[in-house]
């Protein structure tokens, strides 16, 4: 039984945040605001969240008393709305996750696993560096496969990899049939807009979480290396670690490969993807070596 491998991992489950020392505290030279800051967010959202509770309880019986008036307007707009907000989503999920694969790497006593996804109609698969070297990938004996969101499995063969990027490229025989998930365009991706998280987290595979872009070219610690990624709320967990971050459109904005963590315990709903502008400069490069 493949290990669930955190985000990033070796970077997953031990990613200290950048404000933050292993056991919380703030890390000498970063200003105190910062923190604060933070932890008035929170209180902030907080009381949003109990204000419109109060909101809701105020509003209620106008509202009841509006629909018995005009019953037929206001289903209408129920429609509306109902449409308005869940249907690019949804329309989005329906189109990536059909692309989308769990990975299990295992190699001697060594096994890994995440998620991945189709880059191109040859079968190519994106994934990220980290699972392929902690399941010991590319050793003799080592042996890798994937998972469809229907069910099959297929032996896939070792493109490539790069550690400094953490990205991998899997290939799978044409029989797997996989839909290539497109690509956003470069500089497309905004700070607020819509995206979902699609992989294998914890072993469920075809999930899907949705959120917001929190931040671009946020600079973050992972390993040896300094990246620039794409920040999120969507929540991201051990196993989603090589899937894709994708807008609304069902275009890939990014690999999700770590999460923020306080004491390694989990998410704590920030997340980190790699661009996708550096995944395909990357993954063009590996399948050009490679084939």
């Amino acid at each position: 039984m493949a290990t669930q491998t955190g985000l990033g991992e070796p970077r997953g489950p031990w990613f200290i945040s950048p404000e933050l020392e292993p056991d919380g505290r703030g890390v000498p030279g970063v200003p105190g605001e910062v923190l604060a800051a933070d932890r008035a967010t929170r209180r902030r959202r907080a009381l949003l969240a109990a204000l419109a509770v109060v909101a809701l309880s105020i509003g209620s019986g106008g509202l009841a008393g509006g629909w018995v008036a005009s019953q037929e307007t206001s289903g209408e707009r129920g429609k509306a709305a109902q449409a308005a907000l869940p249907a690019d989503l949804v329309a989005a999920a329906a189109q990536v996750v059909p692309g989308v694969v769990s990975v299990t790497v295992a190699g001697g006593d060594k096994s890994a696993s995440g998620s991945g996804f189709a880059i191109d109609d040859m079968q190519h698969i994106v994934t990220n560096d980290h699972i392929v070297a902690r399941g010991g990938g590319g050793e003799p004996g080592s042996a890798v496969m994937v998972e469809t969101s229907d069910g099959r499995q297929f032996p896939a063969r070792l493109v490539g990899r790069d550690s400094s990027s953490d990205i991998a490229v899997l290939r799978v025989p044409p029989s797997a049939g996989l839909t290539a998930l497109p690509l956003a365009k470069p500089g497309a991706t905004r700070v607020g807009e819509p995206v979902l998280a699609v992989g294998s987290p914890l072993g469920l595979a075809g999930t899907v979480t949705a959120g917001i872009v929190s931040a671009l070219d946020r600079q973050v610690k992972l390993g040896d290396n300094r990246h620039s990624a794409v920040q999120t709320d969507a929540s991201i967990n051990p196993g989603n670690s090589g899937g894709p971050l994708v807008n609304a459109r069902g275009e890939v904005v990014g690999v999700n490969t770590a999460i923020a963590t306080i004491d390694g315990s989990g998410s704590i709903g920030i997340g980190f993807a790699i661009p996708i502008e550096q995944v395909q400069q990357t993954a063009d490069t590996i399948i050009g070596k490679g084939g």
